[in-house]
């Protein structure tokens, strides 16, 4: 039903997700993430909006993604309809995949990164969310738009795709939180949003706003 794709940089400190669906309002059900502890993941058959939301409290508290996916997954008599991906501070990752996920259904995990799917084509479509992502030397949101599309090119959700998100979290910028809910080219939505945000007047404005290095930051 969902790819996603969860990203730190260690050089700049940027937290970097996104994810796309057959279905509606992909950024709401499944992205969350905080400057100060990382990103989160939470879908499937069944999404828990319970695990996307706990596991950003145990984020912000200090935890490990593995230990807060152990702690979420473990207790959940309703786990094997679900998927989990999360990120902590120190770009940690750690996923769990349920067994009734709708197939193909799977979650890579490496330090800086993690992409997960379900109702996916095959492991390609993961393989390819990495790939694009980096493979790609653009600003982090058109970085992610390169992931998801291709992702969408190597298979993609089965249904094909509804909707699209993408969530960009900077020591020295503004969130960059995008949201396609309903479109027959969410992708294409999601890529024309992304360039506008970089752009005047709206990029301007965003160089006005307080952000973590800088919280008191005005005109």
């Amino acid at each position: 039903m969902t790819f996603s794709i969860l990203t730190f940089d260690q050089k700049t400190g940027v937290y970097a997700g996104a994810a796309a669906t057959g279905s509606l309002c992909v950024g709401g059900w499944v992205l969350r993430g905080d400057i100060e502890s990382g990103l989160c993941a939470s879908q499937g058959t069944a999404p828990s909006t319970f695990w996307r939301d706990d596991a950003m409290r145990q984020l912000y508290a200090g935890k490990r993604a593995a230990d807060v996916v152990s702690a979420l997954t473990r207790p959940d008599n309703g786990r094997a309809h679900r998927q989990l991906a999360v990120l902590d501070m120190l770009g940690g990752t750690a996923g769990y995949t349920g067994a009734a996920s709708v197939p193909y259904a799977d979650h890579i995990a490496t330090p800086n990164l993690i992409v997960a799917g379900n109702m996916i084509k095959s492991r390609n479509v993961l393989e390819a969310l990495i790939a694009g992502y980096e493979t790609s030397a653009a600003s982090p949101p058109a970085r992610l738009v390169s992931a998801l599309q291709a992702a969408q090119a190597a298979g993609s959700d089965v249904r094909g795709l509804q909707s699209a998100a993408l969530l960009v979290l900077s020591p020295d910028a503004p969130p960059i939180d995008l949201r396609i809910d309903d479109s027959a080219t969410p992708l294409k939505d999601l890529a024309a949003l992304a360039r506008k945000v970089g752009e005047p007047p709206y990029a301007n404005w965003l160089h006005e706003t307080p952000v973590q290095t800088d919280r008191e930051r005005a005109p």
